[in-house]
């Protein structure tokens, strides 16, 4: 299934969507590039709040898209792989059976199957700023990637041979 596909049907059952990334078998680069579009969406997400601040405060916004080039495309993999690793540590201490690969697939996944929420969040904090519409989509996206990831990591643990 193509990618747009995939984020459309994971919003009707993440663990199916998952169980498919998982059944082709450990290919790390398929987990390299889920975190890499997911983190590139971050980061278009993030061009409409820096636009904002740098027209209200007079700044360049160059810097300021940079600065978010940097974090969201170069320390943010690196931090989810951590974090993916660690969580894999954690559950598997607790008999799950979906190993570190399980665990980067199913967070990977739910932060690009999640990020149609984020961009939504991005344009209205651009365009609205802080506020209650916000911080309602804001919470909308922790609520959905928390669902997406704890199917994943379930789906993972099912699967595991």
């Amino acid at each position: 299934m193509s990618v747009i596909r995939d984020i459309a049907a994971t919003y009707a059952s993440p663990h199916k969507v998952v169980d498919r990334h998982l059944a082709i078998g450990e290919r790390e680069d398929r987990a390299l590039v889920l975190v890499m579009a997911a983190c590139l969406l971050f980061f278009v997400s993030s061009w409409p709040i820096n636009a904002r601040i740098a027209h209200l405060e007079g700044r360049e916004l160059n810097p300021l898209l940079g600065g978010a080039l940097m974090g969201w495309i170069f320390i943010a993999p690196l931090a989810f792989y951590t974090l993916s690793f660690v969580v894999g540590l954690v559950l598997s201490a607790f008999g799950w059976k979906g190993g570190t690969y399980g665990s980067r697939i199913a967070l990977f996944w739910a932060l690009l199957a999640s990020s149609p929420l984020v961009l939504i969040h991005g344009l209205v904090l651009g365009f609205a700023g802080p506020g209650m519409a916000q911080q309602a989509i804001g919470l909308i996206w922790v609520l959905v990637f928390f669902w997406f990831w704890s199917s994943g990591l379930m789906q993972a643990g099912r699967s595991a041979k």
